[in-house]
């Protein structure tokens, strides 16, 4: 899967409405980003490298098994592996749409 693939997933995943309120970015480094714009209507999703409320920065195998329920994110960010930059609360409310990756 690419990232184009997942930026399109990730915009069903979505819909008109994040429920985030707030911009987020994930950073996959050489791999790309994906800006998900929750404060416009209907909210879009992008692979704008665009300034966020928050920044979670993460490998791309890692968001990979992330989306697919295998990387827990408490565990991520545990261990080092997910950066939060920003509000982290925004990050918190990620669960629904990383559900509907699966």
């Amino acid at each position: 899967m690419d990232i184009s693939e997942v930026t399109k997933r990730i915009t069903e995943a979505v819909g008109d409405n994040s429920g985030l309120g707030k911009t987020l970015k994930f950073d996959f480094g050489p791999v790309g980003k994906i800006f998900i714009d929750g404060v416009s209507t209907p909210n879009t999703v992008s692979n704008d490298d665009a300034a966020a409320d928050c920044t979670l920065q993460l490998s791309w195998d890692d968001f990979l098994n992330m989306a697919a329920g295998k990387l827990d994110p408490t565990m991520a960010f545990m261990q080092g592996k997910l950066k939060v930059l920003g509000d982290m609360s925004i990050a918190m409310k990620l669960q629904p749409i990383l559900a509907k990756l699966r």
